[in-house]
């Protein structure tokens, strides 16, 4: 059998750390089947976002880098599938993989389908049934053009069941035969690999003098927090609060979004009244190592990434949800997390709950870690 070639579209921080599962399976054990390369649209690129990534996640560095940068979903989202089908065209692959929801993955699923190249999604299936949020509109586009989709949970997989995906198609596969396939999560295959990793190699807590199981770990990224003075209001008045009254550090690993629209979007007094709490500490953006530890580590995660949320549930954290929905149902099903949007009153009801609860349930959700070599198998297996 010849060898096949992949092309994996990232652009975005979760999308780098994610196809890190899939290319150490690769590079450990399907090399001589499965070659590797890499596009980085430059969606997010720099040192904090992008760069150190690659180096602490043992990931070859991109192959091709398109330098789009930020711009309007349009305007960026334009210049991305035409970036990558010059490459598509140059390179051949027999099929290329996308992760996620972001503008990066939409760009790779449309300029690989509409050129007949088999799309693989892995985390499709996913819904928050909230189509303001651009994520979703992503999502729902990228599912509807791609060969194999692979859904990390149960719930994923029948959300692609409703919207017509036929759940025992028969080879061979392609855009108007799809397969899609409950595989588990290649965010759970990394965070097993790089938790002890984690302990040995950061020093997060003893830079920012954090007691374990003493802090409470916060992100705040997404636009409609951030942008939003009301929704950004009600947020830090929350965590105020909550780190005051109960005597309890909040650490907040600042997204460059977050911190260009904090003095602008902030209360006045309640800017101030946080930049000088001894309670609240802002520090800058962490790598994945350093968030692992963070997370491990805290007494609780409040945060609006659904990735942090699964993560949060990995290390068997208690997780509040600044959202008014998540993907993923199953965490708030179980009890491990409540979703307060960005509504002050639940955000400390939320806390409170939590600090009263004596025991959480953290159910097998997402798989034994095994993930992204079942997908490499499945790739092998199903694109000719």
């Amino acid at each position: 059998m010849s060898q096949l070639k992949i092309i994996t579209i990232i652009g975005a921080r979760p999308q780098i750390i994610k196809s890190a599962a899939l290319s150490r399976a690769i590079r450990n054990k399907f090399s001589y089947q499965l070659k590797e390369v890499v596009v980085h649209t430059g969606q997010h690129y720099d040192d904090n976002m992008s760069n150190v990534f690659f180096n602490e996640l043992e990931i070859s560095k991109p192959n091709y880098n398109l330098n789009v940068g930020s711009g309007s979903h349009g305007k960026q989202t334009g210049m991305m599938i035409e970036g990558i089908e010059e490459i598509l065209l140059i390179e051949k692959p027999n099929c290329v993989v996308v992760y996620g929801d972001t503008n990066s993955t939409l760009a790779g699923a449309l300029a690989a389908s509409k050129i007949n190249i088999p799309v693989i999604h892995i985390e499709a299936g996913l819904r928050s049934y909230n189509k303001s949020m651009p994520e979703e509109i992503n999502r729902i586009m990228c599912d509807h053009v791609s060969t194999l989709l692979f859904s990390p949970t149960k719930t994923g997989f029948n959300n692609l069941v409703k919207e017509g995906f036929k759940e025992n198609s028969e080879p061979p596969y392609s855009i108007n035969n799809p397969k899609i396939i409950h595989c588990g999560d290649v965010m759970f295959d990394n965070s097993l690999y790089f938790s002890s990793i984690a302990e040995e190699t950061t020093a997060i807590l003893k830079e920012n003098n954090l007691e374990e199981e003493k802090y409470i770990l916060a992100t705040i990224h997404r636009d409609n927090n951030t942008d939003n003075a009301v929704r950004l209001n009600s947020l830090f008045n929350a965590i105020n609060k909550i780190a005051k009254e109960n005597k309890i550090k909040v650490v907040i690993p600042i997204h460059p979004r977050t911190a260009k629209l904090l003095p602008k979007n902030l209360n006045s007094s309640l800017y101030s009244e946080i930049k000088i709490s001894e309670y609240i500490k802002i520090i800058d953006p962490v790598s994945f190592l350093e968030m692992i530890a963070l997370e491990k580590n805290a007494q609780l995660i409040m945060t609006d990434s659904g990735g942090v949320q699964k993560e949060a549930f990995f290390f068997k954290k208690p997780c509040i949800i600044l959202r008014q929905e998540t993907e993923w149902i199953e965490l708030a099903e179980c009890g491990s997390a409540i979703t307060a949007d960005a509504i002050e009153q639940n955000i400390i009801d939320a806390y409170n709950i939590f600090l009263s609860k004596k025991k959480l349930v953290f159910p097998n959700i997402f798989g034994g870690g095994k993930a992204s070599e079942f997908i490499c198998s499945e790739i092998i297996k199903q694109i000719n």
